[in-house]
């Protein structure tokens, strides 16, 4: 268990400064001299990314089933259709141009697909974000409206931005801050809530 409120909303903000930090380093185009970065790369960021996804399940376990289970269903979604861009357009794609010493059509085929499964990954994620933003708002209110707001913000921004530079970058941050203010406004609420039901199962009035 992670103690206090703060620790645990460090820990769910750590998979989007993560990100955020590969973002930075990130090659802006894929050609014969960021070829061999690019994999690598690319190689290292398939078990990042599903810490993402890991992040959102986590967040949605005191949410209504209604709510709890097609958020995770979407961040399963997240974190199988991303992986697969970061396979095709990252690994695959940058292993053919290493290998041709340049771009052929093949790759553009290759991003093609890969583009679509990254789409579908970032509309999944977005998703699980509506789900997460709403399960801490029937608890705590007005209380999720900043990190509610930061959070689908960047959810939005990360349909097309992934995490290039430089708004890439930002929206991974945008994501930590976002969970990271979320799940302190999250135990709050728990916190409000068990206050209340100790007060009535020992007769006192709610306050």
């Amino acid at each position: 268990m992670i103690g206090s409120r703060w620790q645990r909303g460090v820990f769910f903000a750590v998979p989007g400064l993560l990100l955020a930090g590969f973002g930075a380093v990130h090659p802006g185009n894929l050609d014969a001299a960021t070829a061999s970065w690019w994999v690598s790369l690319h190689v290292i960021l398939l078990p990042v990314f599903p810490l993402l996804a890991l992040a959102q399940w986590l967040m949605l376990a005191s949410a209504p089933p209604w709510l709890r289970w097609p958020g995770r269903l979407a961040a399963f979604g997240f974190a199988a259709f991303y992986g697969g861009l970061d396979a095709v357009a990252g690994i695959a794609a940058g292993t053919v141009v290493r290998a041709q010493n340049g771009a052929t059509p093949v790759v553009g085929a290759v991003f093609a697909i890969g583009d679509l499964l990254g789409y579908i990954g970032a509309a999944c994620f977005l998703a699980a974000s509506t789900a997460i933003v709403a399960a801490t708002a029937l608890r705590t209110r007005w209380r999720a409206a900043p990190g509610g707001v930061v959070l689908l913000l960047a959810g939005v921004s990360f349909l097309d931005s992934h995490i290039f530079w430089p708004r890439g970058v930002f929206t991974m941050i945008g994501v930590a801050a976002g969970m990271f203010l979320l799940s302190v406004a999250g135990e709050r609420g728990l916190g409000a809530l068990r206050f209340t039901s100790s007060r009535e199962d020992h007769g006192e009035p709610a306050p």
